[in-house]
């Protein structure tokens, strides 16, 4: 696991309406996610939630 300090993100813009947050290569490699797998970006309340699209 991550210590608290790595798992600090900025939020980045890409292009006009694009933004983008990168995920700790740890939780990638943990939840046994691929480069190019499509997940689903789930607003809750104040959260974002990213769950594997196939779930």
């Amino acid at each position: 696991m991550p210590n608290k300090k790595k798992q600090i993100r900025k939020i980045t813009k890409t292009g006009r309406y694009t933004y983008y947050v990168t995920i700790p290569t740890d939780y990638i490699e943990e939840l046994g996610w691929r480069l190019k797998q499509k997940v689903v970006v789930k607003k809750v309340g104040k959260r974002l939630i990213i769950e594997d699209w196939r779930e």
